[in-house]
């Protein structure tokens, strides 16, 4: 079952909010997965409202230690595409799947899935971007780690919508 997770609240009332990046090395979106279930990556992306001030990075990466974020609640943040499906086994938390990274933590190993450079100038390098990994190139995020979209702007602040579309592993 595939499951999108955007790095802010479900929208009800309002538009699917954007998230200010910044200016230093931010998680936006953050996967914890638990003891028990693995996951793989089928798609990222994200858009961004306006150019960095400065030439910038987003990352897809595997971590071992979380940032400290607004946490998601699985019935609402984690959206199942199959409206019968199983709720995600994903682990909640603010140290866990969530967005919006006050703290980074002392990040000790990473994996890295994909990288984009940002550039400072408008229509230079797209403002919108999705990955789509083919099924043997698939990041599996291994139990008990943690999948960040994390951006990089260091000057100027961007407003940034991200997700994740995955699927629990055994």
């Amino acid at each position: 079952m595939p499951f999108t997770v955007w790095n802010g609240p479900a929208p009800t009332t309002a538009a699917q909010a954007s998230v200010t990046t910044g200016t230093a090395i931010k998680t936006m979106l953050q996967l914890a997965t638990p003891s028990t279930t693995q996951i793989e990556v089928l798609e990222y992306g994200f858009s961004l409202d306006d150019p960095p001030g400065a030439d910038g990075v987003v990352e897809l990466l595997q971590t071992d230690v979380a940032a400290t974020v607004t946490a998601h609640v699985a019935a609402t943040g984690v959206i199942n595409l199959d409206p019968n499906g199983p709720t995600t086994l994903l682990t909640m938390g603010t140290s866990a799947t969530g967005y919006t990274a006050t703290a980074e933590g002392s990040i000790t190993a990473t994996r890295v899935f994909d990288t984009v450079s940002l550039s400072s100038v408008s229509g230079e390098s797209g403002l919108c971007y999705v990955r789509t990994f083919m099924p043997d190139d698939r990041p599996i995020v291994a139990v008990s780690k943690f999948l960040r979209v994390r951006a990089t702007t260091p000057t100027t602040a961007a407003d940034m919508r991200c997700w994740i579309t995955y699927r629990q592993v055994g």
